[in-house]
C-alpha cells in the first residue's frame, strides 16, 4: 500500500503529460478554437444604425452579398490597431461589403471614433448590449467574420486582423 502511495503522483503526471502529448499532436490551435457557427447561416440578426435611428440592416439587407462583418468598439485597442486593415480591405475589394457592429459603446464615442480615424464600413450597427456578438459567439473584441452570397459563415477570426492573416487566411476566400 505504501508503495502505491509513492508512485501514484508519478502515475498522475504521466497521464498529464500524456494528454498534453496527444493535444500537441493532434494539430489544434488553442489560440483559434473551432466555431459552431462555420459552414452554417448567418444568425438572425437586426440593428440601427450608428448614424440614424430609422434605419436598420438585418439578415435580408446582406442577402446574396460577400459580406465581413467586423465586431469592434472605441474602447478596444486591439480593434484600433486592425482599423487601418479594415480600409485595405474595403479599398482593394469594392465589391466586399464591410458591415460593423459597434459592441457594447456609447454611441458618441463611436461616433467621435470612426469620425477621428475614419469609417471603412458600408454600414455601422450598434450592438449595445451584446445581444448580436452573443449570437454569432463572439468571445471578445475584434472578432471578424466572413460571409458568402448564400448566407453562410465561412471564415471566423478572433481578434486583430494582420496583414498576414490578410494574406494568407481571408485573400482567398474573397
Amino acid at each position: 500500500m505504501n508503495r502505491l502511495i509513492l508512485i501514484s503522483p508519478l502515475i498522475i503526471l504521466f497521464v498529464i503529460c500524456l494528454f498534453v502529448l496527444i493535444y500537441l499532436v493532434s494539430g489544434k490551435n488553442p489560440n483559434k478554437p473551432p466555431s459552431a457557427l462555420l459552414n452554417k447561416d448567418t444568425p438572425l440578426f437586426k440593428s440601427v444604425s450608428l448614424y440614424d435611428d430609422k434605419t436598420f440592416i438585418n439578415n435580408e439587407s446582406i442577402k446574396n452579398k460577400k459580406v465581413l462583418i467586423n465586431f469592434f468598439a472605441s474602447w478596444c485597442t486591439p480593434c484600433k490597431v486592425e482599423h487601418p486593415l479594415i480600409f485595405e480591405l474595403a479599398n482593394e475589394n469594392p465589391d466586399l461589403y464591410i458591415l460593423g457592429f459597434n459592441h457594447k459603446d456609447k454611441k458618441e464615442d463611436a461616433k467621435k471614433y470612426l469620425k477621428d480615424d475614419g469609417d471603412p464600413y458600408n454600414f455601422v450597427g450598434i450592438d449595445s448590449d451584446g445581444l448580436i456578438a452573443l449570437e454569432f459567439g463572439v468571445f471578445g473584441l475584434p472578432e471578424t467574420f466572413l460571409i458568402n452570397e448564400d448566407g453562410k459563415i465561412i471564415y471566423k477570426y478572433m481578434g486583430p486582423l494582420t496583414e498576414k492573416i490578410i494574406k494568407d487566411e481571408i485573400e482567398s476566400l474573397l
